[in-house]
């Protein structure tokens, strides 16, 4: 029986310097992101480019049919920062099926990479719908279908967050509208589902994560989630691997965590076959990345 093997990573946080960008980009809620980049941020992601390089080793070893990634390419979401990010990425993107994403917070900073449509410049290449009669934002939501069992769906929980103390995200009521609609149709119905987004909708103890960081309408999405038979949630935003279930929906959250983040790089590898899914995980061991396949889960109810 065919299974299918999907590589779930996130948060890379790829930087290469702001050559280019304009001073009056940084009068703003980037100054203060800068800081704590020079100060902290830095260190921890200086091998992240190396990182990128050694999962697309892995993705080829481990045979990896699909690529995701839930965001968080950059740090500051300048357009210097996100042309890096997807030339760093591009050998991930010959996974046999493709390359599925969904931006972060990060890709999409302050009003001025909305406003740019950077992102979509740089990775619109990437994103696609195989159902736009349900597409109400642009692309959004995302509906894939790369093998007869499996269904990927994309929303997109990122925005633009001026305010210096925040970081929160949302789904707009109109992709959460439609994912009802997809969720419903004969077409998804009966497949594998696999939900990605950026944000969090519960921490790795259950708990909703604080309205200043976390999914605004967590409790929106769960419990429309638990409209498919089978499935799992992807999303990242929290720098450590974990996975948890929610009262909301049956299936099961995964967050990669961040698979760059040094001391706590992550990531999930999926298999999913016609009546069967399961999820293991995996780490940095200092020269690559390795599946803990003691620690894998079932994703079937």
């Amino acid at each position: 029986m065919a299974v299918t093997k999907i590589l779930h990573v996130s948060d890379v946080h790829l930087e290469d310097g702001f050559s280019g960008v304009p001073l009056k980009s940084f009068i703003n809620k980037r100054v203060v992101g800068f800081a704590n980049l020079y100060f902290r941020r830095r260190k921890v992601f200086s091998e992240a480019a190396h990182k990128v390089e050694a999962l697309a080793a892995f993705s080829k070893e481990q045979g990896v049919d699909l690529v995701i990634c839930t965001g968080d390419y950059t740090a500051l979401g300048t357009e210097p920062e996100i042309a890096y990010a997807r030339k760093i990425i591009e050998p991930l993107t010959h996974a046999p099926l493709g390359f599925f994403t969904v931006p972060g917070n990060h890709d999409l900073y302050l009003p001025d990479t909305v406003a740019a449509g950077w992102f979509d410049q740089h990775f619109g290449e990437l994103l696609k719908t195989e159902l736009p009669e349900y597409a109400v934002d642009g692309i959004w939501p995302q509906v894939w279908f790369p093998t007869n069992d499996l269904v990927v769906i994309g929303v997109n929980s990122a925005r633009a967050n001026p305010q210096v103390t925040y970081s929160s995200g949302r789904v707009p009521d109109e992709q959460l509208d439609a994912l009802v609609q997809i969720l419903d149709d004969s077409r998804v119905r009966d497949r594998f589902a696999m939900i990605a987004t950026h944000y969090a909708p519960r921490l790795a103890n259950g708990r909703a994560d604080r309205p200043a960081h976390g999914l605004e309408n967590a409790e929106e999405l769960l419990a429309i989630s638990a409209a498919a038979r089978r499935g799992v949630i992807l999303h990242g935003h929290i720098h450590r691997r974990y996975h948890v279930r929610a009262p909301e929906t049956p299936l099961t959250l995964c967050c990669a965590g961040s698979t760059t983040h040094a001391g706590r790089e992550g990531l999930w590898v999926y298999e999913v076959g016609a009546r069967h899914a399961k999820a293991t995980p995996g780490r940095w061991d200092q020269t690559r990345y390795a599946l803990e396949t003691d620690k894998a889960i079932d994703l079937d109810p």
